[in-house]
C-alpha cells in the first residue's frame, strides 16, 4: 500500500476512533453539540481555521494521486444588530501528478476563492442562510495548477439547523471576466448539498454527507459534470484547551469526466473559536 492510501486509511480510522473531551453531562456535553451544530454551518458567527485535505484517486492516464490542502478560515463580522457579514476565503496547496506528459509533479498554490455572505443574525425556526458574492483571484503558481483566470459570481447558502439533523446546500457560480493569453473561458458552477445527522448518545459526533458537485458550462455535455456521492464521519474534541472538528469521507465520482478521479479522501481538521 503506498504512502498516500495508508495515510488516508489512518485519517478515517482516527476520526471514527476520536474520543469526545467533552464530558457526557451538563454544559459541556451541550457546548460539544452547539459546536457540531455550528460546523455544520457555513455563515456560522464562529471564527474557525478548516484544513481539508482532499487526496483525489485514478487521476488521469496513469491513474496518479492528486492532493489538495484547502486552508480556509472563516472570519464573521457584525455589521449592525441584525446583519453579519461572513467571509470565506480557500486557499488550495495543490500536488498536481505528472499525467504521462511532464517530467515531473507539479506542486504549489492554485487559484484562491473569496466569498462573502450576507446574513441575518436571527434565526427563526431554525432557517439560516446567506447570500452574496464569489471572487476567484489568478493566483495559481503554474498554468497546471490553476485555470488561468480572473472571475467573479453570486453565491448562496441555506440550511435547516434540526435535532439531531442539520440539512442544506451552498451554491455559486463563477464567471471569467479576464483570461491569461491562450486560456479559455471559465463558466464554473458549485453546489455542495449537505445532509448531518448528529449522534444525541455522542455530543459532538455527527455523520456527515457533502459532496461537492460541480459543472464546467465551457466543456462538452459528456465532459460536464463531476458528481461524487459518499459519507464521512465527524467529531468535536479538544486538544489541550483548543476545540476542534475532525472529519473523514469518503466519495466516489459516479458522473465524471475522462480525466477526473475514481474517488477521494477526505480528511479535515478544523480550527474553532467560540465566542
Amino acid at each position: 500500500m503506498r504512502f498516500i492510501e495508508t495515510l488516508a486509511l489512518v485519517g478515517l480510522l482516527t476520526v471514527a476512533g476520536a474520543p469526545s473531551a467533552f464530558a457526557q453531562g451538563g454544559d459541556q456535553a451541550a457546548a460539544a453539540a452547539a459546536l457540531a451544530k455550528a460546523a455544520q454551518n457555513p455563515v456560522a458567527d464562529l471564527v474557525s481555521v478548516p484544513m481539508q485535505l482532499n487526496m483525489n484517486f485514478g487521476m488521469g492516464p496513469e491513474d496518479d494521486v492528486q492532493e489538495v490542502l484547502n486552508i480556509q478560515p472563516v472570519l464573521p463580522f457584525s455589521l449592525n444588530d441584525d446583519w453579519n457579514l461572513i467571509t470565506r476565503t480557500i486557499v488550495p496547496l495543490i500536488s498536481q501528478p505528472d499525467f504521462g506528459v511532464y517530467p515531473k509533479r507539479e506542486n504549489g498554490i492554485g487559484d484562491i476563492q473569496l466569498s462573502g455572505f450576507l446574513s441575518p443574525k436571527a434565526v427563526k425556526d431554525g432557517l439560516v442562510w446567506g447570500v452574496g458574492a464569489v471572487a476567484q483571484l489568478n493566483t495559481a503558481t503554474d498554468d497546471r495548477l490553476g485555470q488561468g483566470a480572473w472571475g467573479i459570481g453570486p453565491t448562496a447558502v441555506v440550511l435547516k439547523l434540526g435535532n439531531p439533523w442539520v440539512f442544506g446546500a451552498l451554491v455559486n457560480n463563477v464567471w471569467s471576466v479576464s483570461e491569461d493569453s491562450g486560456r479559455g473561458e471559465v463558466n464554473q458552477f458549485l453546489l455542495q448539498p449537505f445532509v448531518n445527522y448528529n449522534f444525541p448518545s455522542s455530543p459532538g459526533r455527527y455523520l456527515t454527507f457533502a459532496p461537492i458537485i460541480t459543472a464546467d458550462w465551457e466543456a462538452e455535455s459528456s465532459e460536464r459534470w463531476l458528481v461524487p456521492i459518499g459519507l464521512g464521519i465527524g467529531q468535536i474534541t479538544r486538544f489541550g484547551k483548543q476545540a476542534v472538528n475532525l472529519q473523514a469521507s469518503l466519495y466516489y465520482n459516479v458522473v465524471s469526466p475522462d480525466a477526473a478521479p475514481e474517488y477521494q479522501v477526505r480528511l479535515q481538521l478544523q480550527l474553532m473559536f467560540p465566542k
